[in-house]
C-alpha cells in the first residue's frame, strides 16, 4: 500500500492529489450530511415531541468539522476520518432497519467516501507541507 501511494505521488504529484482528495472530501462531506439531514427529518416526522434534538444529535459531530474543512487542517481531517467511522456504524446499523436500508447503504457508503478521501487529504496535505520550506 505505501509503495502503490508513494508511485502514485511520483506519478501525479502531490499538489495534484492534495487538491483531488480536498475534492472528495468536500463532495462526501456534502453527501453524509445531506443523507444525516434527510434522516434527521424523517426521526422529527416520526416523533413529534421531541423537536429539532434528532437533527441536532445527527448533524452537530460532522457539523464541528466545518472549521478544519475551511481552513484545510490536516490533523483536523484525519480527526474526521474517525468521526466518520461512527457514521459508518450507524449507516451499517440503519441498513438493518426494514424501511431505511436504502438510506442506511447510502449513509454507509458516502461516510465510506469520506474516511477514504479524509485520509487521503491529510496523508497528501502533512507530505506537501513538509515539503515546501517554511518561510
Amino acid at each position: 500500500m505505501r509503495a502503490w501511494l508513494e508511485r502514485l505521488e511520483r506519478e501525479q504529484g502531490l499538489d495534484t492529489l492534495e487538491a483531488k482528495s480536498r475534492r472528495g472530501v468536500i463532495a462526501s462531506f456534502a453527501a453524509v450530511a445531506l443523507l444525516l439531514l434527510i434522516g434527521g427529518i424523517q426521526l422529527m416526522a416520526q416523533s413529534e415531541d421531541n423537536g429539532l434534538l434528532p437533527l441536532l444529535i445527527r448533524l452537530l459531530p460532522i457539523a464541528l468539522f466545518l472549521p478544519a474543512i475551511i481552513t484545510r487542517r490536516a490533523r483536523g481531517h484525519v480527526w474526521l476520518a474517525f468521526v466518520s467511522l461512527l457514521y459508518i456504524m450507524q449507516g451499517v446499523m440503519l441498513a438493518g432497519v426494514p424501511g431505511h436500508a436504502v438510506i442506511g447503504v447510502l449513509e454507509a457508503l458516502a461516510a465510506l467516501g469520506l474516511f477514504i478521501s479524509s485520509m487521503a487529504y491529510a496523508r497528501f496535505r502533512s507530505r506537501n507541507l513538509k515539503r515546501q520550506p517554511q518561510a
